[in-house]
C-alpha cells in the first residue's frame, strides 16, 4: 500500500504551533510542519512572532504592565472566553 505525504494547511500550523516551539510534537507531523513552514513566508514569519513573544513575555514582570493595560486586557480575555 502506497502512503501519500499529507501537507499541512496554514490553520492546521496555527492549531499546533505551540507543540512545535515546545517539543511535544511527533516526529512525521514536525517533518510535515517544517516543510510548510519553508514554503511558506507567512507561516513562518507567524513562527517567528510566536518566538519572539515568548522570548519577550518570558522577561515581562507583572509590575511592568500598567494598570489601565492590565484592565484592558483582562476586559479582551474575557470576551475571547465568552465569544
Amino acid at each position: 500500500m502506497k502512503l501519500f505525504k499529507r501537507e499541512l494547511a496554514c490553520i492546521e500550523v496555527v492549531e499546533v504551533l505551540t507543540d512545535y516551539l515546545e517539543g511535544t510534537m511527533p516526529a512525521r507531523k514536525r517533518r510535515l510542519l517544517e516543510q510548510h513552514l519553508t514554503a511558506c513566508d507567512g507561516c513562518d514569519a507567524y513562527l517567528e512572532q510566536m518566538r519572539r513573544t515568548i522570548e519577550t513575555t518570558g522577561r515581562l514582570r507583572e509590575e511592568d504592565i500598567p494598570p489601565e493595560l492590565e484592565e484592558r486586557l483582562l476586559v479582551a480575555f474575557e470576551s475571547w472566553k465568552s465569544a
